[in-house]
């Protein structure tokens, strides 16, 4: 009699065992699950953000490479500007 008592607490210690191995079990793939989709939006997150980062260092490239050609052109503009103030402020350029 006592045998059968602790076979049965013993078979239903274990059986609680197995209930709870297997909730754990679906809670750690249901959360895999969402890892792995969390890591695809953030791999294709990365991906946005390489390309986003290639775009602007060829912008900034092109903005370095003309920058001085850029400038020449600004100092003549500017010196244009001075000089048609000047006619037209009256000056004589005989």
């Amino acid at each position: 009699e006592n045998f059968v008592s602790d076979s049965n607490a013993g078979i239903a210690k274990l059986e609680k065992s197995i209930t709870d191995k297997t909730e754990a079990r679906s809670k750690a793939a249901e959360d895999k699950s969402m890892t792995e989709a969390d890591l695809e939006g953030v791999e294709g997150e990365i991906q946005r953000l390489e390309q986003y980062e290639t775009d602007l260092h060829t912008e900034c490239d092109f903005t370095l490479k003309n920058f001085e050609a850029r400038q020449q052109a600004r100092q003549e503009e500017i010196e244009a500007l001075q000089s048609a103030k000047q006619m037209l402020s009256g000056a004589d350029f005989s």
